[in-house]
């Protein structure tokens, strides 16, 4: 259905509005230390390319239409359901940063830890909201190129960046983040009834 495209490309459109304000701040800010490896870069460009290169052409040609699947229109919907949390988590991660934020691995000279907001329930909401967004894309976009295959990209990207931003925060704000990092989970809420 054409309208799951349009919602797909509706979503990436707000994720380039949200983040749009953010990207003059972090360019204007002076950085004490920076990670990025080669293959971070190489799989964040392989990324755009199946987060946005592939689905326009599915979504412009026909020259993808061989590997279409259709599933019942309930789970394009539930796509639909996914994209939208996964733009409000990817919304109010970027309101609690603020000019913390940073599309690589980065530190700036006034960089705070921040716990508050959404990042006191998890660590790694853009990655949370990430998660939601592949799995979104495989139900909107019903096609084995433009669906399925991001997932196949995200997985070692969040491995690799995870374990890479994690010590980089260790390295920066030691014990503190150790603390955090016991009573907050990844990208999962860690629930405790004895909270």
């Amino acid at each position: 259905m054409r309208i799951f495209e349009i919602v797909y490309w509706a979503g990436i459109f707000i994720e380039m509005v949200i983040r749009a304000p953010l990207r003059k701040t972090w360019k204007e800010s002076a950085k004490t230390d920076q990670r990025v490896s080669q293959t971070e870069k190489i799989l964040l460009g392989l990324l755009s390319i199946v987060m946005v290169i592939i689905p326009l052409i599915y979504s412009a040609t026909n020259w993808l239409e061989f590997a279409n699947y259709n599933l019942p229109a309930w789970m394009g919907w539930f796509g639909v359901f996914l994209l939208i949390c996964a733009l409000l988590i990817f919304m109010r991660a970027h309101m609690d940063l603020k000019s913390n934020w940073s599309p690589t691995l980065e530190i700036f000279e006034k960089h705070t830890l921040v716990t508050n907001g959404i990042y006191g329930y998890i660590r790694h909401p853009m990655y949370a909201s990430q998660w939601l967004w592949v799995i979104a894309q495989i139900l909107l976009l019903q096609n084995w190129f433009a669906g399925p295959i991001d997932l196949l990209f995200f997985i070692p990207f969040y491995i690799l960046r995870v374990q890479a931003e994690e010590k980089m925060m260790i390295d920066v704000f030691g014990d503190q983040y150790r603390e955090y990092m016991k009573k907050v989970g990844g990208v999962i809420p860690k629930w405790s009834i004895f909270r």
